[in-house]
């Protein structure tokens, strides 16, 4: 078992919900687009959307039934039209609809009265990551490793956007997304609830094999480039690096995060 932590010691070895702030702007509303993702949307957050736009020609009985199902407005999308709402290189599938962010999120507080921490639960904690598509990456992860939420900081951090969602593959829709005002901050309140802190480390001083994971684990993901930051590593319990063959300086941030996430429950297989 872990010891007994000393709070404010840096051990380095080895329902309701909040808007999002800074992108997209609070109270705004992002587009989501592509049939799977909409389809998850509407079954599992079906408030989260406002309108969708169909292709005249799009023969899907099922979406359609489901969006007739739960009251969701649609409305014709023009034959050539779509790209300029989500990308010129995006493939919409002749299905885009308008979503609130807001209504995804929720508050650190209301999230931890939903956790059971006697069953030693985990969750991934963003640190300025800034592509979209690392976001959804590590949020399709958390879900599939049974990881119980992720939390997204409102400043210097790509928010949910439709690029998320789409490379999330819905997952977005499955598992608590967590607005936090300030990471350093969000990691001394898990603290308080018994989390124990570990920071993705290129040299961290603990191998990630070596890690029992014997208490509520949160998983701290840095930014692509800088990875995480000095003040939050100092906030660390533990910063944990992943052995790799000498000729590979490093991996992309949503690689190394689903490598921890997998690690994690292999050691809790009762969270799959």
């Amino acid at each position: 078992m872990r010891a007994k932590r000393q709070f404010g010691k840096h051990i380095k070895h080895a329902k309701r919900r909040e808007p999002l702030r800074g992108k997209p702007a609070s109270g705004g509303k992002i587009y989501i687009y592509g049939k799977h993702a909409l389809t998850e949307a509407i079954q599992n957050t079906p408030q989260v959307i406002r309108k969708v736009f169909l292709a005249r020609d799009l023969h899907d009985t099922e979406l359609r039934t489901l969006l007739t199902k739960h009251n969701i407005p649609t409305a014709e999308l023009a034959t050539g039209k779509g790209k300029e709402l989500v990308g010129r290189d995006t493939a919409h599938q002749g299905v885009i609809a308008t979503m609130d962010p807001a209504s995804l999120l929720m508050s650190l507080d209301d999230f931890l009265k939903t956790l059971d921490t006697s069953r030693n639960p985990a969750v991934a904690v963003l640190g300025e990551v800034q592509d979209p598509h690392n976001v959804g990456a590590i949020i399709r992860s958390a879900a599939g490793f049974g990881l119980s939420g992720v939390l997204i900081p409102e400043h210097n951090q790509a928010g949910v956007t439709g690029a998320v969602v789409k490379s999330s593959a819905g997952m977005a829709f499955r598992i608590p997304l967590v607005s936090i005002s300030n990471v350093n901050h969000a990691l001394q309140v898990l603290k308080q609830h018994g989390f124990w802190i570990y920071g993705l480390a290129m040299h961290g001083t603990t191998s990630l094999g070596t890690e029992t994971f014997n208490a509520p684990s949160a998983f701290v993901v840095g930014n692509e480039g800088t990875g995480v930051r000095e003040k939050t590593l100092e906030t660390c319990d533990v910063t944990l690096s992943i052995p790799m063959h000498k000729r590979t300086e490093s991996l992309n941030a949503a690689v190394s995060g689903a490598i921890v996430f997998y690690e994690w429950s292999r050691k809790h297989p009762e969270a799959l």
